[in-house]
């Protein structure tokens, strides 16, 4: 009963985090702090700065993954998944019913709908931006930045996106190979090493197996499943990069038009919660319901079995200076695939004239220099896309 009860607790505070929590993954964080530390106190600062820094090593949605730590800290696997249900589901509802309706009603061509591509440059660079002054703030990491800039632009596939990012680990294995840190740091998690290890196995197992099957089978399923998995898997840096991945998996296979895509990348941005609930917008639309329900799960699931994987591991990992080189190379390269996908699709696609430009800069203005809501963003956004369509 009393684990019933905790578990209900943890439905109630994610889904109303889920519902209320706008701004992107940093922004998330920082609700999340409030709520479970200083209100809640189900952790403590030290427990909860490890459990943030772990999100960052790892590939994959950073705030869904302290949510699902958080939920593992507080009602074990059980609680982990419930906190990702709550704090999941919401966003997904909305962005499945606008998928629907943009099937349904053959919206695409729709003024508003040219105004929320026009929304995602925007925050793109916005992300660009801030992502670039924390992973890329000295010359080497520039210059690795720039390289993986290059190789995407250059050769643009998801293989090279996933080599650029090996290349620059390597990279920052060797130039920040004698980086250490200040401060060495444990702490612990309820879960065994042993169901850790066999999450990392499952997560390892699914990466490789599914290409396979998706060229032994040609199943449509499978490779539905394949796309979304190895998306969610090869993130790291946030949500913002999945759409490069997202995009050269699907838009060139024909399951869905650019239009569509970058449509629905600007809606995303006006819901609250992850990022990576794109994935049920473009399920939705490429099959319906339960395509939308099956994409989220197939590419949230790489998270959810590296956060219950590394999580026993973690203090290993975080005290080793090489390690910790080889990440900094890799977030480095983040910032080079994220200006690459600044370029193309975003830009090429959305700011076709003069006019477009100019409402991109008032966007841009709003969000950065005046910190109004993305929700805000969005709906002027979708509203300055009307006007112009009505130019």
């Amino acid at each position: 009963m009393k684990k019933l009860r905790i578990l209900l607790e943890i439905l109630i505070v994610s889904t109303r985090l889920g519902l209320t929590s706008f701004g992107g993954p940093t922004a998330h964080l920082g609700y999340f702090h409030t709520e479970y530390v200083r209100r809640k106190k189900w952790m403590d600062e030290k427990s909860y700065a490890d459990l943030v820094a772990l999100s960052q090593f790892l590939p994959g949605p950073a705030s869904s993954q302290v949510g699902i730590g958080v939920g593992v800290m507080r009602g074990g696997v059980l609680g982990g998944l419930t906190s990702f249900i709550g704090f999941t589901l919401p966003s997904v509802i909305v962005l499945m019913i606008f998928a629907s309706l943009l099937t349904t009603f053959n919206i695409a061509d729709a003024g508003w709908i040219h105004g929320l591509k026009i929304v995602a440059v925007v925050i793109v660079l916005h992300a660009i931006m801030g992502m670039g002054k924390n992973l890329a703030p000295d010359t080497p990491r520039k210059v690795i930045a720039l390289l993986a800039l290059l190789g995407t632009l250059l050769f643009q596939s998801v293989f090279t996106q996933v080599g650029v990012i090996l290349v620059a680990a390597v990279i920052g294995f060797i130039l920040f190979k004698n980086n250490e840190e200040d401060d060495h740091q444990s702490a612990s998690f309820p879960i065994k090493k042993s169901a850790a290890a066999g999450c990392l196995i499952l997560f390892f197992i699914l990466l490789f197996a599914l290409p396979a099957l998706r060229e032994l089978t040609g199943s449509y399923w499978i490779a539905v499943i394949d796309s979304f998995y190895r998306s969610g898997a090869l993130v790291f840096g946030g949500g913002h990069v999945v759409l490069p991945l997202l995009e050269q998996e699907l838009v060139p296979m024909g399951w869905i038009s650019e239009e569509a895509f970058l449509a629905g990348y600007g809606a995303t941005q006006a819901v609250p919660g992850p990022l990576f609930t794109f994935a049920a917008y473009l399920g939705t639309v490429m099959n319906g319901w339960i395509g939308g329900l099956i994409a989220t799960a197939a590419i949230f699931l790489p998270a959810f079995l590296l956060i219950l994987g590394a999580l026993p591991f973690w203090d290993m990992l975080r005290n080793n200076a090489k390690i910790k080189g080889a990440v900094m190379g890799m977030n480095a390269a983040v910032i080079g695939i994220l200006i690459s996908a600044l370029y193309t699709p975003i830009w090429t696609s959305s700011i076709l004239q003069a006019v477009d430009f100019a409402l991109a800069a008032v966007l841009f203005v709003m969000l950065v220099y005046f910190k109004l809501p993305p929700w805000v963003i969005v709906v002027t956004g979708a509203l300055g896309g009307t006007l112009i369509g009505l130019l």
